[in-house]
């Protein structure tokens, strides 16, 4: 049996669990040195913000529309990801791991 586990807008999902006012609220994930948009909730993904735009392209419209903006936190992503992991072994022993990027 083979299954395919995604955790959609993982980032963002990270970001939200310790900022519970964020739920339904425009999110959006910087990559390194806030150069690119990484990672959009599904209200960002609604404003028309696209994956991997500068930011500098959309910094008015997430100004204007209260878009909610993230510097990358791979140390957090990453721990979350392995507890994640840790959770799935748990239930099935057998697991390839293949990224937690978006």
């Amino acid at each position: 049996m083979y299954a395919l586990i995604d955790c959609n807008n993982f980032y963002v999902a990270c970001e939200r669990l310790f900022r519970p006012d964020l739920t339904a609220q425009p999110v959006i994930v910087l990559s390194n040195n806030d150069g690119c948009v990484i990672a959009r909730s599904l209200e960002a993904k609604a404003l028309g913000i696209a994956m991997g735009v500068p930011f500098f392209k959309v910094k008015a419209l997430c100004a204007h529309q209260r878009v909610h903006v993230f510097s990358s936190n791979y140390t957090l992503y990453g721990d979350l990801s392995q507890r994640v992991m840790s959770t799935i072994k748990a239930m099935w022993p057998h697991i390839e791991i293949y990224s937690i990027d978006e």
